[in-house]
């Protein structure tokens, strides 16, 4: 496994947005998902580029959500679902038996609308990964702790109390550990969703802080109620409805000059 201080040192934090040739990380094309006889996702054909953020907005059960879900096969877990189309990671079909589960979420995290901390300390939380994949040197384990904790914007606030419960800290904080979490396996995508809705606006800015500063490190998925927020936070949008991707495009361009009347009405709240 590449270690995360590598990447570190390699490149800097940036808050500058990538421009649009940055090539397609994942690719959905004809994707339809059904949940029993519910069909959930029609016809979906969107791609997320590497090193930017990607929003996925619409209104409640428009597909965000399972879309998400599919791209790291979670939505599997759930009763009776069925899928036809492809979904390509770096290529790799992901439905098939060419890339099992197993190596998929290895290269692909995912952060949840409400903090999922284990059980354990903060410097077990953020080591359980590594150590899942091998890793058992002390040495080698703080350093990938403590700079996942850096790049997650946590570990000052952490630092003297890192073999205490991850349950004794903030609601923000908690989900900036699961970020951390994240980033300790080195991850190539991190998918986010809803990030934010449970907590108070100061930890919201945080994360919209981290969000931007490890986007050149990691391409990021975020599904998000928050107009404002996909439109400080995301490099390309993608607006949803009734299970269909109604328009895709540069944020600026979704915010300022949508093509589909519907983006425009429920980008300015007329409905959803």
């Amino acid at each position: 496994m590449t270690l995360l201080h590598e990447r570190i040192k390699e490149k800097p934090l940036s808050i500058v947005r990538n421009e649009s040739w940055h090539k397609p990380i994942y690719e959905t094309n004809g994707l339809n998902l059904w949940y029993g006889t519910s069909h959930a996702l029609k016809n979906i054909d969107l791609s997320i580029n590497e090193r930017e953020v990607t929003a996925i907005i619409g209104p409640s059960g428009c597909g965000k959500s399972t879309f998400l879900k599919t791209l790291n096969r979670m939505v599997e877990t759930a009763a009776d679902v069925s899928i036809s189309g492809n979904v390509t990671f770096k290529g790799n079909n992901i439905l098939g038996k060419a890339m099992p589960v197993e190596i998929l979420r290895s290269k692909v995290g995912m952060v949840f609308q409400k903090p999922n901390p284990f059980p354990k300390s903060i410097y077990e939380n953020v080591a359980f990964g590594p150590k899942v994949h091998g890793i058992r040197n002390k040495a080698t384990l703080d350093m990938i702790v403590e700079e996942s904790l850096k790049k997650a914007a946590l570990w000052d606030e952490v630092k003297d109390r890192l073999h205490k419960s991850a349950y004794g800290l903030s609601g923000g904080q908690q989900q900036r550990l699961c970020i951390a979490r994240c980033l300790a396996i080195d991850p190539e995508v991190i998918l986010m969703d809803e990030p934010t809705s449970a907590l108070d606006p100061v930890s919201t800015h945080k994360i919209e802080e981290l969000i931007s500063a490890i986007k050149n490190d990691v391409t990021i998925a975020i599904v998000t109620h928050n107009m404002q927020q996909a439109a400080r936070i995301s490099d390309r949008t993608a607006f949803f409805l009734n299970g269909e991707v109604i328009e895709e495009d540069r944020t600026t361009t979704i915010f300022n000059n949508p093509t589909d009347k519907l983006t425009d009405d429920y980008i300015n709240g007329r409905f959803g």
